[in-house]
Formats: C-alpha cells, structure tokens, sequence
C-alpha cells in the first residue's frame, strides 16, 4: 500500500513538473528561459499580457527614483511566476529592450515582495511608460531597498528572465 502511494505521488510530481503551460494569444511580451520544467516552447516559456494578468497579484505604492511622486504598481510576485514554472536556480539574468541586462539574486524573490509590474496607477504599463513588464521592489517598506544596487536590479520594458 505504502509503495503504491508512493509511486502515485511520484507520478503525479512527474506530470506537474513536466506540464507544460498555455500558450499565447496575444503578443509575446515576455520569454522565460533556463532552469524552468514548465514550458510552452522548446525549453523557454513565452507569456502574453493576459497570461500574466491571470497569475495572483499583488500592489504596493512606492516612490521610485523614476518618478516624482509614488506611483501603485501592479502584477504578479516574481516569486510566483517561478514558482508556476518550477524554476530552480539562484540568479536571475533580466534583459529588456534596449538589451540593458541585470543579475537579480533568486533570494530577493523570497525577502521582498518584488513583482513584475504590468500596470501603473490603474493602466497597463506601455513601452513608453517603461513596460510593458518592469520588476519593482517595494522600496518604501524597507530603507534598505533605497539604493543603487536594488534601483539597478529594477529593469523596465523587460523582454527576457533566464534562470541559472
């Protein structure tokens, strides 16, 4: 009886890990690559705005040194996302746009509420308003989250997270 249970949980761990994700109806707005199991593409995930709309979310108000006055942010925790694609790893590799790249330590995943924005102030986040994704911690919550290193880990118009 024990084995059988075992080898059930077993398959079941297998097929969730290896499931693979929805794919886009819309445009791609964001490709996720790396250590993920769970996919819609040869090893990437690819997510159009509605696909991240559907993750929980979450918002917080903070300022920012992009803005002159606190804006709300809205979408889904970072850690969310990688945990639905069953990410493993310890750094994060950003790439947006204009082919800026930063390093984001997975850990700042579990200590701070970062979330990959979506919308600002109610709206959806547009290339000109810097997204139309855009990783943000909450840096009211926390002082030390108000300096250059977690400022440079903020990437706008985010294209591309690689897992390592």
């Amino acid at each position: 009886m024990v084995s059988w249970l075992a080898r059930m949980l077993a398959l079941l761990f297998a097929v969730n890990t290896a499931m693979a994700l929805e794919a886009p109806q819309k445009e791609t707005i964001l490709v996720v690559s790396g250590n993920i199991a769970v996919t819609n593409g040869p090893g990437v995930a690819y997510f159009d705005s509605d696909m991240l709309d559907r993750l929980p979310q979450h918002e917080f108000t903070t300022s920012t040194p992009w803005y002159s006055e606190p804006r709300t942010f809205r979408g889904p925790l970072l850690r969310d996302l990688l945990s639905l694609l069953n990410a493993s790893g310890t750094r994060l590799y950003i790439t947006a746009l204009n082919e800026y790249r930063a390093q984001l330590p997975v850990s700042d995943t579990a200590k701070y509420d970062v979330i990959l924005a979506c919308r600002i102030n109610g709206h959806p986040l547009r290339v000109r308003d810097r997204g139309p994704t855009f990783i943000v911690y909450p840096f009211d919550q926390d002082p030390d989250l108000k300096s250059e290193t977690y400022y440079n880990r903020s990437v706008w118009q985010v294209k591309r997270i690689h897992v390592e």
